[in-house]
């Protein structure tokens, strides 16, 4: 691949674009906002001038409900040899693409896995596919050239490449992205008129589950309006299962001895589903989870402190598997946590006492 067009130059787009241009494609940058396509070139993702003939690839970074249009004009125009959108929605656009009668062997649906809580090319970065899974969703119509020229897209953006019909990524999706979103959502509403004196107790876990609730609303409808019925039968399990762990709860309070057991049965129950579901989530480098012991640093708020305690760390020959930063609140200092090897925790406490540090039990 020498040329590429990037059609929506929002984060993913001009994200792709930042890596391909780092690799050395010329790439032709297009969008309806041309204020946001500036951006993107003045980031260093391209050019806006239009190509002066067919590209190797063009890539559509639009909503789902907005593909089949683009890929029509794209076509018509002669824009690229191939194309392929990442939309997070699959099956919708490809039957749009179908009833508008265009050119699906040219075509690859594809979705690279990854995204952050901003938006716009502003957000845009070079390396934010690298390591994350790129779904492609061919067909019996699609040609090798153009799978071949989806699997350099990924290979050069650093992703990895993973083959899947388009409705079963969907369902993947809705279980795995689309309705965490709106849970995270839901949990994050029931702060909006809390008190103070409770938020202010906020710590780690409800930062963990709010984190996404910070995501572009706008954008999340056009996601969830092309795959709604699907993430609505996830959540219409979630909402069972809500009600079976609030029945339990209430269980717990009766003043009958056997029916505050069945109470705690059916939370352990749950909570042990939840271990079980956590642990298939694949770990490091996408290889099984793996059990890691955390070491908890007290780290004052000055300049330096995260990269002196990483740098004694890395002179304690200790390799940090993960890291999490919870801030105290009304203190000017935080709480560093070190997901180590086990065998490595209880050395690599000591040592860090010995340094000085205040390590917590």
């Amino acid at each position: 691949m020498r040329t590429a067009a990037v059609i929506g130059t929002g984060l993913i787009g001009t994200s792709a674009a930042l890596a391909l241009t780092r690799r050395g494609i010329s790439v032709h940058l297009e969008d309806a906002d041309q204020d946001a396509a500036r951006t993107a070139a003045s980031l260093g993702a391209g050019t806006t001038e239009p190509a002066d003939g067919p590209v190797d690839l063009a890539v559509i970074a639009v909503p789902p409900a907005l593909v089949g249009k683009v890929l029509a004009d794209c076509q018509r125009r002669g824009l690229a040899r191939c194309y392929t959108d990442v939309a997070s929605v699959k099956a919708g656009p490809r039957g749009e693409i179908s009833a508008l009668g265009l050119d699906t062997v040219r075509y690859i649906g594809s979705h690279p896995m990854a995204g952050r809580e901003r938006s716009g090319p502003l957000a845009a970065t070079a390396d934010l596919f690298e390591g994350r899974p790129w779904v492609l969703t061919p067909t019996a119509d699609t040609d090798t050239e153009t799978l071949n020229a989806a699997l350099e897209l990924v290979a050069l953006c650093g992703a990895m490449p993973i083959v899947m019909d388009a409705a079963d990524h969907d369902r993947a999706v809705a279980l795995v992205s689309h309705a965490p979103q709106l849970l995270s959502s839901l949990v994050a509403a029931r702060l909006e008129h809390a008190e103070e004196t409770a938020v202010r107790l906020s710590g780690q876990g409800v930062r963990d589950v709010t984190r996404i609730a910070a995501s572009n609303p706008a954008m999340w409808i056009d996601i969830l309006s092309a795959n709604a019925g699907v993430v609505a039968d996830v959540l219409d399990d979630l909402a069972a299962d809500l009600a079976e762990t609030v029945t339990a709860l209430r269980a717990l309070q009766a003043a009958d001895e056997n029916t505050r057991r069945a109470g705690a049965a059916g939370i352990e129950a749950v909570m042990r589903r939840g271990n079980t579901g956590q642990a298939r989530i694949p770990g490091k480098h996408g290889a099984p989870p793996t059990r890691y012991e955390t070491v908890t640093v007290v780290l004052g708020d000055q300049p330096g402190e995260l990269g002196r305690l990483f740098g004694e760390v890395g002179a304690l020959g200790v390799n940090i598997e993960d890291v999490t930063i919870e801030h105290s609140t009304g203190q000017q200092v935080g709480h560093v946590q070190l997901a180590v090897a086990p065998a490595m925790a209880r050395a690599l406490a000591a040592g860090l006492r010995e340094r000085g540090w205040v390590v917590r039990e």
